[in-house]
């Protein structure tokens, strides 16, 4: 005896029933039954000789009820769901998959893991809610037309150094406006005046001058008001070097404004440190290094964009700007010559020496240069000057007989009475006339 089996079918599939079961039944034909069904004539007649064999079967489709046969084993599974509860907890799914092939060779797609990451618990997947729009400005034609720049301040090797526990890390990023690239980043500790310069003066030995650099309106940057008194000789310094390499510098309003590289800054603050994480990079220079070889060229191979022109806009440095970086990528500051022709800078004392590449007077105006290197120079109409610099104090001078410091030591020798060139004012010296004549 059979018992009644109850099938499940969907309205779509009953729909179908229907009219095939007209067609049998000849109260339409074969090209009716088409049309209404979205089908080929050539689909219909092999569902109708369906229905014929397997009645009401017919129309459902055969694998109902059977398992896929792109199913992934259930062993694949239980060692994927293993790693992301040991390892990628809290890594996001398309960077857990990534892991997963990379590392375990278990190959899943980005959904699966996020569904296999859902059901453990390790991903809350995000509401669908009002989200701000704003209107995108259209990138760039061509690479190295403009750079988006930004620092941003992050726990980076989150605590395991103990060395850096003190402050955040600041990462220095620069982004393609027009292929989306990493152009350049670098770790430093702030984003001072010195920590950009590096930055840049590295950027710009590899690749070039781009056309112009997008940034904010931090203090390095820009001097933000007119009646700005703290830290004002270092607040133009990074606009007067890119001016003397001829880069146009834009500052953004708002940080949407540069929103390229502020989500690049999300986003690194989301993969990088896993993968400083992995890599079991703890500190500074270690993880310049891992950038520079390992991460930077995976991550723009996997997210660059194609751009809409194949120039690159990068521009070769002249010879003088070659030989000048460390002068461009200075802290310059204006300093006044003392009447004993000291300088004094930052509580320090330079003796300028008596032989200069130029003529130096009292009161001139020099630039001090502190180098990235930690050396302090001296110039004066584009010349070094040499000097000494003092341990203490000098003592107060008002005056000096020299008039001026030149390329030759003022000569102390003086001629004898009887020199030829004392002798010719003796002989035009006008005789007194005698008495009496």
């Amino acid at each position: 005896m059979h018992k009644n089996r109850l099938i499940t079918m969907t309205s779509k599939e009953a729909k179908r029933y229907d009219i095939i079961c007209k067609l049998i039944a000849k109260k339409i034909d074969g090209t009716e039954a088409a049309k209404s069904l979205n089908l080929s004539v050539r689909q219909v007649k092999r569902i109708k000789a369906k229905v014929k064999k397997k009645k009401i079967k017919g129309v459902i489709h055969g694998n109902r009820g059977k398992s896929s046969n792109r199913q992934t084993d259930r062993k694949t599974i239980t060692e994927a769901k293993k790693q992301l509860k040991k390892i990628y907890h809290d890594f996001n799914p398309l960077l857990a998959q990534e892991k997963l092939l990379e590392i375990h060779q278990i190959k899943l797609s980005k959904e699966t893991v996020r569904q296999l990451m859902i059901a453990e618990k390790l991903w809350i997947p995000k509401k669908k809610g009002m989200v701000k729009k704003f209107s995108w400005r259209e990138r760039k034609d061509n690479y190295g037309e403009m750079q988006q720049f930004d620092g941003s301040y992050h726990n980076w090797f989150e605590s395991r150094n103990e060395k850096e526990l003190d402050t955040e890390q600041c990462l220095l990023v620069s982004v393609d406006d027009a292929n989306g690239t990493i152009t350049e980043a670098r770790f430093e500790t702030n984003e001072g005046v010195e920590a950009v310069f590096r930055f840049w003066k590295t950027y710009i030995k590899t690749k070039g001058a781009p056309i112009s650099v997008y940034l904010d309106k931090f203090s390095t940057y820009k001097v933000n008001h007119k009646n700005a008194v703290d830290n004002k000789e270092l607040m133009t310094q990074f606009e007067r070097a890119m001016k003397q390499l001829d880069i146009k510098v834009i500052h953004a309003n708002t940080p949407q404004a540069k929103g390229r590289v502020e989500k690049m800054n999300g986003t690194l603050q989301r993969r990088l440190v896993k993968e400083l994480r992995l890599a079991k990079i703890n500190t500074i220079t270690e993880a310049n290094i891992f950038l520079k070889e390992e991460f930077i060229p995976k991550f723009n191979k996997q997210f660059q964009v194609i751009t809409k022109k194949p120039t690159d806009l990068h521009r070769n440095l002249t010879t003088k700007q070659i030989n000048n970086l460390d002068k461009i990528f200075s802290i310059q500051t204006e300093r006044r010559v003392n009447n004993d022709y000291t300088i004094r800078f930052k509580n320090r004392y330079f003796q300028l020496n008596k032989i200069q590449p130029t003529t130096v007077y009292k009161k001139d105006w020099v630039t001090i240069e502190e180098q990235l290197g930690g050396e302090t120079k001296i110039t004066l109409r584009g010349k070094y000057l040499t000097f000494t610099s003092l341990p203490e104090r000098p003592k107060k001078v008002l005056n000096v007989n020299l008039v001026a410091l030149t390329k030759k030591a003022p000569s102390e020798w003086k001629p004898p009475k009887n020199h030829p060139w004392r002798k010719q004012f003796l002989t035009n010296k006008k005789q007194p006339t005698p008495i009496g004549c």
